[in-house]
């Protein structure tokens, strides 16, 4: 089957300007499949975006399907930043006879893009999509580090309808999912108002990283080491305040600023690491002059901007290009090795396998801060560091 199955071709003119674009701006470096379907094996893209039209499975958001070509009116109309762009827009998956159709057409392309090294950017519909784009690493064979920017867990009652996955349940579903590949999920954002207490101590008893808002409130920063742990990321646009993302009929009073919720889309491009990226929940029919559409295609733009300014110092090679730091901790158990990059003043931790776990690596690296070493050094364990040997047990 043939990845031109699943897409419905795209008409620019529904998303041009009336003047046309000019030469510097995205609409006029793009590649769109309008007609025939492009040959991604020949022609090499480093981004793909697509959209998906189903949002059956979103809870009390209906209308986020039509999202995607409401996001490209504005994407398309920014400039290129201070590089060259290889994008190809693939138009849209259309919602399959079920839910569970349009879950294998997402799967399906997600792998193969990843698969020919070309990085999707899906624009949804609802977030339980984040299912489907999970299950595309199945075929790949790889453990999973997803990381969800969301204000809520989505770990609720399961689903008493049928469906393979409702928007506020679909967590349920990737964490009882056989086989299990997911190694480490973190949530960024998240208001304790909206979580129940059952769900923190579910997340807790797994070794999962969980981040409440005002964790962030005074250094976006923060979130950069949390995004770049990532194989995938998935974002939801209700995480973002209502003041500044309205067109969600989910907003809240409280939760990023746009220009945060930016900058952890640029992270998210920078990351050496991440293969994929769904942004979901949009719904054009809550958005007031378009300033959603506005603030997704700067997200994006951010995303793109991040993807080529990616440092490539991750795999840790050469050795030369880094710096090695030793700390011993207080009760005498030992030593831990920090790692910092020499190109981009990044630093990560080294977590050795438990004896016997893997035969072809000695340790699993895992993106850290420069105050995880402080409390290295200063001979006490960083939390993150229990929690990543705890998974590798």
């Amino acid at each position: 089957m043939s990845l031109s199955d699943f897409f419905s071709p795209l008409s620019p003119d529904k998303f041009s300007p009336k003047a046309g674009f000019y030469t510097s701006q995205l609409g006029l470096k793009a590649t769109f499949y309008t007609d025939k379907f492009p040959d991604l094996e020949e022609n090499e893209y480093d981004i793909a975006i697509f959209g998906v039209q189903d949002d059956r499975a979103s809870v009390n958001n209906e209308g986020c399907g039509l999202a995607p070509d409401y996001f490209r009116a504005q994407f398309y109309s920014l400039n290129e930043g201070a590089y060259t762009s290889k994008i190809i827009d693939l138009g849209n998956i259309k919602a399959g006879a079920s839910i569970s159709d349009t879950y294998v057409a997402l799967k399906m392309v997600v792998s193969e893009l990843i698969k020919l090294n070309i990085v999707p950017i899906i624009i949804g519909g609802g977030q339980d999509l984040t299912y489907a784009q999970y299950l595309a690493y199945e075929s790949l064979e790889q453990k999973v580090d997803l990381v969800v920017v969301d204000s809520k867990f989505d770990l609720d009652e399961e689903d008493q309808e049928g469906l393979a996955a409702k928007s506020d349940t679909y967590l349920n579903k990737i964490l009882l999912h056989q086989p299990n590949y997911l190694f480490n999920f973190s949530n960024i954002g998240y208001q304790t108002y909206y979580v129940n207490q059952e769900s923190l101590k579910v997340m807790s008893k797994l070794y999962f990283d969980v981040h409440r808002l005002g964790e962030f409130a005074d250094d976006i920063s923060l979130t950069e080491p949390i995004v770049r742990n990532a194989n995938m990321l998935s974002f939801d646009i209700g995480a973002i305040r209502s003041s500044d993302a309205a067109a969600n009929a989910n907003a809240g009073p409280n939760g990023f600023y746009g220009e945060q919720a930016c900058r952890i889309a640029r992270y998210a491009g920078m990351s050496d690491k991440l293969t994929s990226i769904g942004f979901y929940e949009f719904n054009p029919a809550f958005d007031t002059n378009g300033q959603t559409a506005m603030l997704l295609a700067q997200m994006v733009w951010y995303f793109v901007d991040g993807y080529y300014n990616r440092k490539k110092d991750f795999p840790l090679t050469p050795k030369s290009q880094y710096l090695i730091y030793r700390a011993s901790l207080n009760d005498g158990t030992g030593e831990m090795l920090f790692v910092k990059s020499k190109k981009s003043d990044r630093w990560w931790m080294q977590v050795p396998y438990p004896t016997g776990i893997s035969k072809n690596e000695r340790f699993h690296l895992v993106p850290c801060r420069y105050d995880d070493y402080t409390t290295a050094v200063n001979g006490e364990m960083p939390d993150l560091w229990w929690r990543t040997f705890q998974k590798l047990l």
